[in-house]
């Protein structure tokens, strides 16, 4: 892709609808506009235009045509935008035109963004948080997405980056300059290494969240483990208030992992139903329980299912946090203050202690998630930090006082810093992060 091209592509949805929107951005778009509805329209206006095919005067569609001139677009470049009637052949036959304009061709997934990013429209954290509230499914994800499209991320990166530049100005200083009268090694003394020091705390206090914004854009994931018929599969389904998952009286039925979706408190929750616990000798089973273990390690909570007269499962090893659970309540004898000993108790037969339940997984959530106030939202962006105080870490813990190694640290340092941002190697990322956008965004 090159900037000299003009580019195309549906924005909106494919199927019956309608309206379908078409994007089109580049240094042709003008002409390209003018061909297809005879004039250029008003400047950000919706204007009724009739579209014909400039090969042969067919008419198209009637529809309401935009004209965005560059710079100031989503893109940086000029843009026009098609609302079309919704249906399958005016957009066909829409896409089929503009596909023989020269200079013109279709757009890839996210093409749209990323001259946004070349051309100096937003950062690459911004254009990540485009993603992001594009694949929000909860209310938590969609403020997490907006709060970084507004520029938190990218405003306290700019912070930190100008007093790490501050800091290497000074090192630098002393290491260009030493042998001039007014220059001494004062650009390393105590004032640079308390000024360093602060900035690596800064930055080190941001990375002790929890990854907190990371899991919220991957979901609260809880695990669902006992030992067979403990109702694991019955919960899962009464959860999610649908048949996802096989119910049955004969043990080793689940061999994989399911997984389902919920919103609780606009907080996304990915529930795993998995292999009943026990000792077998039977492979794929036994394969099974190895795979429920592993999700036992790697999950945000664990509820651990005992079924009536049942012992609590024996989960191993494991740091992640555990919620013991008496299921099939409405088969107990004893009094409810008798059920709710051993933790909460639920029937998914009858619903009874249901709410309760979602509470507490919903509880964990908040407790694990946040509210989508979380700084950091990607492993680029923590690792791009950790790099950043590792730096200031051999900065800090002795140079020898030379200008030089204090310099490459900081300089180290704020190349880490520019890389959240994509001030500094974004070529190398931007094939990845855009690969997954819509095509027409």
């Amino acid at each position: 892709m090159t900037q000299a091209e003009t580019l195309f592509a549906p924005a909106s949805g494919f199927g019956r609808a309608a309206v379908a929107v078409i994007r089109i951005s580049g240094p042709a778009a003008r002409d390209v506009l003018v061909a297809l509805c005879g004039s250029l329209p008003p400047p950000r206006r919706l204007s009724l235009r009739s579209l014909r095919d400039p090969a042969d005067g067919t008419e198209l569609d009637r529809a309401l045509v935009a004209w965005f001139p560059g710079p100031d677009t989503y893109s940086g470049e000029d843009m026009a935008e098609l609302h079309l009637h919704g249906g399958a052949a005016v957009r066909m036959g829409v896409l089929a035109t503009l596909a023989r304009f020269p200079g013109c061709r279709a757009a890839e997934p996210g093409a749209f963004t990323r001259r946004a990013v070349l051309n100096g429209r937003m950062d690459l954290a911004a254009a990540e948080a485009v993603a992001d509230l594009i694949d929000a499914e909860t209310e938590g994800q969609r403020r997490q997405a907006l709060r970084q499209l507004d520029g938190a991320l990218s405003r306290q990166v700019a912070a930190w980056r100008a007093e790490a530049v501050d800091c290497l100005a000074a090192a630098e200083a002393a290491l260009d300059f030493a042998d001039e009268g007014d220059v001494d090694d004062a650009g390393l003394d105590a004032a640079l290494f308390g000024r360093a020091a602060r900035l690596r705390d800064a930055i080190a206090g941001t990375l002790r969240d929890g990854q907190r914004g990371e899991r919220l854009r991957e979901g609260f994931t809880v695990v669902l483990a006992g030992a067979p018929n403990s109702g694991k599969s019955t919960l899962l389904n009464a959860l999610s208030r649908r048949d996802v998952a096989i119910v049955s009286d004969r043990p080793g039925t689940t061999r994989d992992a399911i997984e389902v979706r919920l919103d609780l408190g606009g907080l996304p929750v990915l529930l795993v139903d998995t292999a009943g616990l026990r000792e077998t000798a039977e492979p794929i089973e036994a394969e099974g329980i190895v795979r429920t273990r592993a999700r036992i390690d790697s999950a945000d909570l664990v509820i651990a299912l005992v079924p009536p007269d049942g012992a609590v499962p024996e989960l191993g090893p494991t740091r992640t946090p555990i919620l013991t659970v008496r299921t099939k309540t409405d088969l107990f004898a004893g009094s409810e203050t008798e059920r709710e000993s051993d933790g909460p108790a639920v029937s998914a037969r009858t619903g009874a202690g249901m709410a309760r339940l979602l509470d507490a997984i919903q509880a964990a959530a908040e407790s694990g998630l946040g509210t989508g106030d979380a700084l950091i939202t990607r492993a680029r962006h923590r690792a791009a930090l950790e790099a950043c105080v590792g730096h200031l870490d051999r900065l800090l813990e002795g140079t020898g006082g030379l200008p030089e190694l204090a310099a490459e640290d900081l300089r180290l340092a704020v190349r880490a810093l520019g890389e959240v941002a994509g001030h500094v190697g974004v070529e190398d990322v931007l094939d990845r992060l855009f690969s997954g956008f819509c095509i027409g965004k």
